[in-house]
């Protein structure tokens, strides 16, 4: 099944993620877009590698996650992919990737996002263009989806 998983930050997102996939064969895989700017974001990479063990076959890939997808996969996370680009000065290129990720999407594939529109408007017109963004990868990847799913303090609310 296409899953979007969507929330707040710590929301349980990832872990969510994780419950889904246990009904996965063993050739499981996980798409990591996280890239490991700094100590703090080491750390963060190094629990998330932790909690996952050796259940998972890893692709770091911070970019081309049309190419990297596979079945029986969690892709985590679309915000950090978003950052990636831009950081890359690709942002221009996110709807050709994400159109190529979606039509390529496998049935068994869960994807985790953020919610990150539902706040204070930010100040600066880059921000402003990343929350657009996101709000329109993520209205795309919901409607590809066989089911969304909104986590709020730890619990998943099934919205699709």
């Amino acid at each position: 099944m296409k899953t979007l998983i969507t929330g707040g930050v710590k929301s349980g997102k990832s872990s969510r993620a994780l419950e889904l996939a246990r009904p996965f064969s063993p050739d499981r895989w996980f798409l990591a877009t996280a890239t490991a700017f700094d100590d703090e974001m080491r750390d963060r990479i190094d629990r998330h590698k932790a909690e996952r063990a050796s259940a998972f076959n890893t692709i770091e890939e911070p970019i081309a996650i049309d190419v990297a997808v596979r079945q029986r996969m969690i892709v985590d996370c679309m915000p950090m992919w978003l950052n990636n680009l831009f950081f890359a000065e690709r942002e221009q290129d996110w709807e050709a990737i994400l159109a190529r990720f979606i039509a390529r999407w496998p049935e068994d594939v869960i994807v985790v996002t953020n919610e990150i529109g539902m706040g204070v408007i930010p100040a600066d017109p880059m921000s402003r263009r990343y929350g657009m963004a996101l709000g329109l990868i993520n209205a795309r990847l919901a409607a590809a989806a066989d089911r969304v799913e909104l986590m709020v303090s730890g619990i998943p609310l099934r919205i699709k």
